[in-house]
């Protein structure tokens, strides 16, 4: 996604879409230049182009028992794969995460479509403290697959808590990109090995094979940019063209 002329392609999931009305939605935090700007729009204003989807459909089929684990602002896109896994026949239990009870989203709607809902969150303000439960859980339930979305910390967690089990674990990659189509490598992670691209490859990898570590330090690198490009964005104005927030 392209905000403007003279912004910056950023990946967003897609966490909603309406066949009939040919719209898809995406939910972000607000927490960079663009992400901001992004915040600035207000309904009837145009972005200047979105590109995708990008990558790999996610396999959907009955596969008997699915956990689906969200956490942040990815539990929106988790909310359309829950659907997904239901509508093929998949009982289905979700785990939503949260750093704090404010920020937990979606709760109802993770409810409507799951068999069964935990919520966990960092300081234990709400549901569970940590994932540490999620240890008993899988000592007591069997799961024939995990699907999970949220920031890479979570995601690592969660595959090395189901990696004993044996549980194949899919995780979603949101890494830095530039032209989407597989030719800058800005996006490369390293699973089982090999070198593949978030765009093209991806965006669902095995959890069990990622090397998460390389994954974090390669997103810390562009930090210091990132932030100096936020504050100078702030400092020079922030919302332009009368875009201002509802």
């Amino acid at each position: 996604m392209v905000p403007h002329e003279k912004g910056e392609r950023i990946p967003l999931t897609i966490c909603d879409y309406d066949t009939q009305k040919g719209t898809v939605s995406f939910a972000f935090h607000e927490v960079g230049k663009t992400t901001k700007e992004l915040g600035c729009y207000n309904v009837g204003d145009n972005l200047l182009n979105v590109t995708g989807p990008l990558g790999n459909p996610s396999e959907v089929k009955n596969f008997g028992k699915v956990l689906c684990v969200g956490g942040s602002i990815m539990i929106a896109p988790i909310i359309l794969q829950i659907k997904a896994m239901k509508e093929a026949g998949n009982n289905v239990t979700t785990i939503l995460g949260a750093r704090i009870k404010d920020a937990m989203i979606m709760e109802k709607e993770a409810k409507e479509l799951s068999d069964k809902v935990y919520v966990a969150t960092d300081d234990g303000s709400y549901g569970y403290k940590g994932l540490d439960f999620l240890k008993d859980l899988l000592k007591t339930e069997k799961f024939d697959r995990c699907v999970v979305m949220g920031p890479v910390v979570l995601m690592r967690d969660v595959s090395e808590i189901t990696k004993p089990y044996g549980i194949p674990t899919i995780i979603t990659l949101t890494p830095v990109m530039i032209d989407g189509m597989g030719m800058c490598g800005v996006c490369r992670v390293t699973v089982g090995g090999k070198m593949l691209f978030g765009c093209v490859d991806g965006p669902e990898f095995d959890g069990h094979l990622t090397d998460f570590e390389e994954l974090i330090q390669r997103q810390r690198q562009m930090l210091p940019e990132e932030r100096l490009s936020s504050l100078v964005w702030e400092t020079s104005g922030g919302c332009k063209c009368g875009r201002n927030k509802a």
